[in-house]
């Protein structure tokens, strides 16, 4: 993999809506650089012939409880102090043309 600049970080800061300051550019682009290292890393591990797995104990299923309603609607006593509600729906002004 290749390695990451100084242009990069500044790209993903700006892409990520980060303020970085002079002093965390470079710690960030060793961080960064060390991470996509040990992606290519795994990149290199051998896994032709692994079957994917679902459950990381083998012979045993995610426990999963009864898909049942728990709670009462309560959707007419929350839209009560609602200004406009039609068919069960809030009304709210239109915000785009």
């Amino acid at each position: 993999m290749s390695t990451l600049s100084r242009a990069d970080i500044e790209n993903i800061a700006h892409l990520a809506r980060l303020a970085l300051t002079e002093n965390e550019v470079p710690a960030q682009l060793n961080s960064l650089s060390r991470i996509i290292g040990l992606v290519g890393e795994l990149e290199k591990a051998a896994t032709a012939g692994v079957e994917p797995m679902s459950h990381p104990l083998p012979g045993l299923a995610a426990r999963l409880r009864e898909d049942c309603v728990t709670e009462s609607d309560h959707h007419r006593l929350y839209q009560r102090n609602a200004p406009q509600v039609e068919a069960g729906l809030y009304l709210v002004p239109r915000v785009i043309e």
